[in-house]
């Protein structure tokens, strides 16, 4: 194993550990903070999270291992396995997201009517619809027998080494990616511009009240008015910095792979195995990046994780305290007998 190797192993372990310590810290941030899961996007979070875990204990190990042995690291009926749900669960990690991009859009443009318009009922069906939906392709390609070990991408996953089926596979494909990869990118870019467009109207009106109070109040110190100004300039950025965080950090982690595997297609271009285990391990990466960027970040996560620490701590306390109790009534007890 080359430098290159161990260095694209030990990119897929820390993968492997962030992701499975902020996705399991998420799941218990849902289990014990009951305002988050009355909420109808916990149902897609929860999803995405599930989806995440079962990447990480299941599918990131049998890449690692392939990595490391430079060739199939289990037999072909696991391998069938780790592929299926390899296409089924990036299918459901992208469909998942649009679904949290539709769930902003209707809380930004439709306030008021947001709890008749996205009901726990409702927010359940989406899910069933992309668990649906992300079923279909890894189902027909198990059905066509193109699923496998495939060496580009030291993975498990969508592969095909009959000649003569080049063209079908081509499009079957182009299918997949274009109905996972490309509508929920087109659906994650015309939810966010919209909730974007809400956003900067209401800043905008914001401004113009700041700017009338500034302009009455003729004494007001002048670091008093330095920091509303400061501040109307952070409230126009953050809305900027989180929408392109949202559609950054999903084109990053997964169009370099989607690329590949489109390029992949077309026999002129040579592809080094190296390129492709790194794209795969950055479409990885989403699941270690999608509990900050979704969840964690929040002040709901944030708090129900300082809850469920100071628990902890309070426990310990607990615990140090009567087991010190014990020990000095075994103290005193000899002596006063």
């Amino acid at each position: 194993m080359n430098s290159w190797d161990a260095g694209l192993a030990g990119l897929l372990v820390g993968t492997m550990g962030v992701s499975l310590l902020s996705n399991a810290l998420v799941l218990l941030c849902l289990l014990h903070s009951a305002d988050i899961r009355r909420q109808a996007p916990a149902l897609f979070t929860l999803n995405l999270t599930c989806g995440n875990l079962l990447c990480t204990v299941l599918n990131m190990p049998l890449t690692l291992a392939g990595v490391v042995a430079q060739r199939q690291p289990a037999g072909d009926r696991l391998c069938r396995l780790a592929a299926f749900l390899d296409t089924f669960l990036a299918t459901n990690s992208m469909l998942s997201m649009a679904a949290l991009s539709i769930d902003r859009w209707v809380a930004v443009v439709f306030p008021l009517s947001y709890r008749a318009k996205m009901r726990l009922r409702d927010a359940a069906l989406m899910v069933a619809y992309t668990w649906l939906h992300a079923l279909a392709f890894p189902a027909a390609a198990l059905a066509l027998s193109w699923l496998g070990f495939h060496q580009l991408y030291a993975s498990c996953t969508l592969c095909s080494r009959r000649p003569d089926e080049r063209l079908r596979f081509a499009v079957f494909t182009g299918a997949f990616h274009a109905l996972s990869f490309l509508l929920s990118f087109v659906v994650l870019c015309c939810t966010y511009l919209k909730v974007l467009k809400v956003a900067r109207f209401h800043c905008k009106r914001i401004d113009v009240i700041t700017m009338q109070t500034l302009v009455l109040l003729v004494d007001i110190h002048p670091s008093v008015r330095e920091r509303c100004l400061e501040e109307q300039k952070r409230r126009r950025q953050r809305a900027t910095k989180k929408i392109s965080t949202f559609i950054g950090t999903f084109l990053v982690c997964f169009a370099p792979y989607v690329i590949t595997r489109l390029v992949e297609l077309s026999s002129s271009v040579p592809i080094g195995s190296h390129w492709g285990v790194l794209s795969k391990c950055l479409a990885y990466s989403k699941a270690a990046s999608d509990p900050f960027v979704y969840s964690l970040l929040r002040h709901q996560y944030r708090k129900s994780c300082k809850e469920i620490l100071n628990r902890i701590l309070h426990r310990r306390s607990l615990h140090s305290s009567g087991l010190t109790g014990d020990s000095h009534s075994q103290n005193i007890l000899p002596v006063s007998e």
